[in-house]
Parts: C-alpha cells; sequence; structure tokens
C-alpha cells in the first residue's frame, strides 16, 4: 500500500496558520473562516492546527489581537513623531490621519476589529482589551495631555456611567474625575473618525477633493475647533 504522504513542515507553524486565515478572510470574508479549509491549503492535517489553535474562535482571538497590535504600533508611532511639549495638536492630527492610512492599508484587519463580528464568535475580554486600549492610548493619552494643560474644553460633554457589568468597569473604576471627561472626548472623536473611515472602505462614501480625504481631513479640524483651546485662551495647569 502507498504511504500517505507526508505533512509539510513550516519553520513558524502559528505564524502560517494565521496567514492562512487572512488570505481566506480577504478573499471570502471572515465568516468563511475554516479550519478545515486552511489544512489543506497549507498540505497539514487538521489536528496539527488543534495543537496551536482548539477551535476557530481560538484562531479569530489570535488574529484579533495581532489587527489590534498593528493598529496600535501604527498609533503610537504616529503619535511619538511629534514628541515634546506644545505638539499635541500635530500628534492629534498625525494620530488621526494614521487611523485612516491604517485602515485604507488593512481594510480585512480593520473590519475583522470594528466592523461586522464573525458569526457565532464570542470575543474574550481578558484578552482583548488590553490590546484594545493600548491601540486607543494614543489617542487618550494626547487628550490627557490637552486636559492636563488646561486646553481641553469638555463643557457640556457627558461623563461615562460606572456601571459594574460592563467591560469597561474595571478600567473607569479608579480613574479620577478629570479622566472621565477625557475618555468622553476621546470616544466622541474615535466614533467620528471610525464612522467616516468605515463609510470610506465599504465604499459607501465617494471620494472628496483631491486624493478624496478632504471630508475626513476637514472633520480632523472640526474636531479640534470643537474641543481644543488655543493656548492663549487656556486657563493654566489643571491638577
Amino acid at each position: 500500500m502507498a504511504r500517505p504522504p507526508k505533512e509539510r513542515q513550516f519553520p513558524n507553524l502559528p505564524e502560517s496558520i494565521r496567514d492562512a486565515a487572512w488570505r481566506q478572510i480577504t478573499g471570502s470574508g471572515a465568516s468563511s473562516l475554516s479550519l478545515r479549509g486552511i489544512a489543506r491549503e497549507l498540505g497539514i492535517s487538521a489536528p496539527a492546527i488543534y495543537h496551536y489553535f482548539p477551535d476557530r474562535d481560538a484562531l479569530v482571538t489570535a488574529l484579533v489581537v495581532d489587527a489590534y497590535t498593528s493598529f496600535g504600533d501604527c498609533q503610537l508611532a504616529a503619535r511619538d513623531e511629534h514628541s515634546g511639549p506644545g505638539k499635541e495638536l500635530d500628534r492629534l492630527r498625525a494620530t488621526g490621519l494614521a487611523y485612516r492610512r491604517w485602515a485604507l492599508g488593512h481594510p480585512h484587519w480593520y473590519l475583522l476589529i470594528f466592523g461586522n463580528p464573525v458569526p457565532g464568535y464570542e470575543p474574550p475580554v481578558e484578552e482583548i482589551l488590553p490590546v484594545m486600549m493600548r491601540s486607543l492610548g494614543a489617542l487618550t493619552g494626547i487628550i490627557a495631555e490637552l486636559h492636563a494643560a488646561g486646553r481641553l474644553d469638555v463643557s457640556g460633554v457627558p461623563l461615562p456611567l460606572l456601571e459594574s457589568g460592563h467591560c469597561f468597569y474595571g478600567l473607569m473604576q479608579s480613574v479620577e474625575p478629570g479622566m472621565l471627561a477625557v475618555y468622553a472626548v476621546s470616544m466622541l472623536i474615535w466614533s467620528r473618525v471610525h464612522g467616516l473611515v468605515s463609510l470610506e472602505i465599504t465604499g459607501q462614501l465617494p471620494p472628496f477633493g483631491e486624493g478624496g480625504a478632504a471630508l475626513y481631513l476637514f472633520e480632523l479640524d472640526a474636531i479640534s475647533r470643537q474641543f481644543i483651546r488655543s493656548p492663549e485662551d487656556a486657563p493654566g495647569i489643571i491638577p
């Protein structure tokens, strides 16, 4: 009898599995993700995948962590291009531009973490929350700097409720009252840029102006005008 073909060897099988999963998602969407399909593509057995990812949800979680990590790296790198005091607005604009640039460069990654969820997938909060908060940390850090310098206008901004059943409860419980306004403004800014980018990458928004980014740039300027005071108008350092 002929021997069964020997499984292919990979120097880093978990990475090869994730790469194959991204190819599946790019080709036919996250809902089509199949461990057996990945095994067929790589020429390995399904149990070889189960050794690293016991089920589909475990693989999806690894992909979500990878996507959030890449997104966070992009945001933090953009922020750090403008270091030093007095550069807060430069940092804010740079992270805003990087947000759109990363999303357009990685639309399937973006949609996996911010778009339609994988059917039946329940993300484990304890694994996802740290990388998610890191990815948003560049924005919240800049807003906190502006608040500390007295340049953040939070008049009329509603504060988040500290409800014990929500996944953010553990993070918000020990936050100083002033920082609740920082989180509120950060979430408003995120939701506004997220809305425009999501419409753009799903083809529901026409291009605006030369290069197609004029509406997005207009929104970044509108955000700064609404929430950021000039240094001359700032009341001073807030303790």
